[in-house]
């Protein structure tokens, strides 16, 4: 089976969470690169602003306000798509709420308003999104985490929606796959990532604020993974090494990484800066919106050569052995020149 995806500039784009964040960041990615939008979130008004943003870059954008955790109203956004642009190319699904707490602390109703957003909200958009796209063709976008393989204490409900995340688009794409549908789907998987994830959060921490575990990465590094995804077909793309080891060692050595984790999980998360007040809390309604990164201190990384090395394989593969014929030269042309020292000295005259 076959599946083209289109040139960025010639898809119409359906991404949820575009308001804060991640979102933010690749829709103003998408919109210079020509896509035609549809933008979907709590948050009506930064919606409203963000498409003008898009408008006055030369793009198409349109503001969907919706709550991803209703399928009705995700149904009512891909209906607005394909009324406005007559077809939708590619769905990115990337809505997500948090929450810092230990499991036994979190109510019951939180826990499952969060999967109402992070979990529920991708079964919702990728079923409207294949139904879509099983005739036409086209892409289905998930945006997941590292911590679909690897649990972090005091998130364990964002951890859990994150493995159920994984465990339904593995199972979708082989569907799908199997029923020779020309969908393309791809999960991404971030790792800390500078966004106001840790403002926004609902706190039940003893600290007044949140924060990611280092390194942190900067979001505009998964909006090019995102974008990337939009026109080429990958299984996965994790965004940041630093969240893929932590992953990686969890798979070599569980219990060690659990003690490790024990260790550092509550003073990597917590912190006496608030941030802004403005964004505390949108598990329930939308909060400020409007910004890529958080307001926190401690910036974050705005390259990953891993990230690299999975966008461009072949080029990476050449730069390796490269490097390694390289060194194997040195070391064979250091050999050459280097005296011998089991060579005898020649005996003095007498």
């Amino acid at each position: 089976m076959t599946i083209r995806l289109k040139p960025i500039n010639n898809q119409l784009i359906v991404i949820t969470g575009a308001s804060s964040g991640i979102g933010l960041a690749t829709t103003r990615l998408l919109a210079a690169r020509g896509a035609s939008l549809v933008l979907v979130s709590r948050n009506r008004a930064e919606l409203e602003r963000l498409a003008l943003e898009c408008q006055r870059q030369g793009a198409r954008a349109i503001a969907a306000p919706a709550d991803v955790g209703s399928f009705e109203q995700l149904e009512a956004v891909a209906r607005v798509a394909v009324q406005t642009f007559g077809r939708i190319d590619t769905w990115i699904n990337n809505a997500g709420v948090a929450i810092f707490g230990t499991c036994e602390q979190v109510p019951l109703a939180d826990h499952r308003r969060l999967f109402d957003t992070n979990y529920w909200g991708v079964v919702h958009g990728s079923l409207i999104a294949a139904r879509y796209l099983r005739q036409r063709g086209g892409k289905i976008i998930n945006t997941g985490s590292v911590l679909s393989e690897r649990a972090m204490m005091l998130q364990g409900p964002y951890s859990a929606s994150k493995h159920a995340v994984k465990g339904f688009t593995d199972a979708l794409r082989m569907e799908l796959e199997a029923a020779e549908a020309p969908i393309s789907v791809t999960l991404i998987k971030p790792s800390a990532i500078d966004t106001p994830y840790m403002e926004h959060a609902r706190n039940f921490l003893p600290s007044e604020g949140t924060r990611n575990p280092p390194p942190s990465y900067d979001p505009r590094l998964v909006a090019k993974a995102i974008a990337y995804a939009c026109e080429h077909e990958r299984r996965e793309i994790v965004v940041g090494s630093g969240g893929w080891i932590v992953s990686a060692l969890g798979a070599l050595a569980p219990r060690t990484t659990d003690y490790l984790m024990e260790l550092v999980g509550r003073i990597t998360q917590e912190t006496s800066d608030p941030g802004r007040s403005a964004r505390r809390d949108n598990l329930y309604q939308a909060r400020e919106d409007g910004a890529e990164r958080s307001s926190l201190p401690g910036g974050s990384r705005k390259t990953s050569v891993f990230l690299e090395a999975q966008l461009h394989p072949v080029v990476s593969a050449v730069a390796l052995v490269g490097v390694a014929a390289a060194l194997v030269s040195f070391g064979a042309s250091g050999s050459l020149r280097r005296p011998r020292t089991d060579q005898r000295k020649p005996s003095a005259l007498v």
